[in-house]
């Protein structure tokens, strides 16, 4: 492997060598290295492009690493991964895809997740989103994540999108049982011309279930984003959705909210806050010694962390 896709590993995972754990590298549609463990087994699907993880019931503190890089201008990239997490399980999963395009054509990358979630099975995903590159080509990633937890598990989900990328789509769908619990906090970050869409679709659908969803963003330049949610409350259950973001420039944000209790002891609340940096936020960093843009750089990032 070349410097740059190691120079994209260590940007979307952190990667700086080779995992101690089980691992399956993708880059540039095909299949770089992987490694399984004794309690993870990692098999390449015969259908279509992808592969399936499977982790044993009552596997405990381990961690898959299954990063994907696009380097070739021109590649349109599609996997479909599941994962089955036994019952008991409690894992690591880190994720991303970084892109780098010198050229003029667009270069993508499509992933199809689907999340078996066990009973009692606690996991928490991680996955940055990154493109960079001179190229006139676009860099387009549109991740597709379904979920589905059994009776008492619990899925964290810690999403990304640091900077360059120009279309992305992500669609998260989630059903969950009794007792099961989805939190996602999502950070998106958009710049130039560029799109972003998040759309979140959960059904409460077990008793005492829980859902809460948390996405922050900015937008800078003349870039879009819209943010859309709908939870359904089946049965009793606790539902949460909240979107923040700020706009910079030209930015524009929208919020579509929809929420449906469909039982009384359904409850659900959505919130939502869109506007510019306060200007006696900035007023107060720049008497402490910084120019504006510095000022600014500092509410983002404290915004974003």
């Amino acid at each position: 492997m070349d410097q740059m896709k190691k120079d994209l590993l260590k940007t979307i995972a952190g990667l700086e060598c080779v995992p101690a754990g089980a691992y399956n590298i993708r880059a540039d549609g095909k299949l770089d290295s992987r490694h399984t463990t004794e309690n993870i087994d990692i098999v390449t699907k015969q259908d279509k492009p992808g592969i399936d993880i499977i982790i044993k019931p009552g596997t405990k503190n381990e961690r898959v690493d299954i990063p994907v890089i696009v380097t070739e201008t021109g590649l349109k990239d599609l996997v479909y991964n599941d994962f089955y997490i036994g019952d008991d399980a409690d894992v690591l999963i880190v994720a991303g895809c970084g892109i780098h395009n010198d050229g003029g054509a667009m270069s993508g990358h499509d992933g199809v997740h689907v999340f078996h979630v066990g009973k009692n099975a606690k996991v928490r995903y991680v996955e940055k989103h990154y493109g960079e590159g001179s190229g006139t080509g676009g860099r387009i990633m549109n991740p597709t994540t379904i979920i589905e937890i059994d009776e008492g598990g619990y899925m964290e989900m810690d999403t990304v999108q640091i900077k360059g990328v120009d279309s992305t789509y992500r669609k998260t769908s989630a059903v969950l049982a009794d007792r099961a619990v989805l939190t996602v906090k999502e950070k998106i970050m958009t710049h130039g011309t560029q799109e972003a869409t998040t759309d979140f679709d959960v059904r409460l659908d077990g008793e005492d279930s829980a859902a809460h969803l948390i996405s922050r963003s900015v937008a800078r330049d003349d870039s879009r984003q819209t943010f859309i949610s709908c939870m359904d409350g089946n049965a009793r259950c606790n539902g949460h959705t909240e979107c923040d973001a700020i706009i910079l420039d030209n930015g524009h944000v929208s919020a579509v909210p929809k929420i449906n209790a469909n039982n009384v002891d359904a409850r659900l609340i959505h919130e939502a806050a869109i506007g510019k940096i306060a200007g006696e936020q900035l007023d107060k960093l720049m008497t402490l010694g910084l120019d504006e843009k510095q000022a600014e750089d500092m509410i983002i990032n404290g915004f974003l962390k």
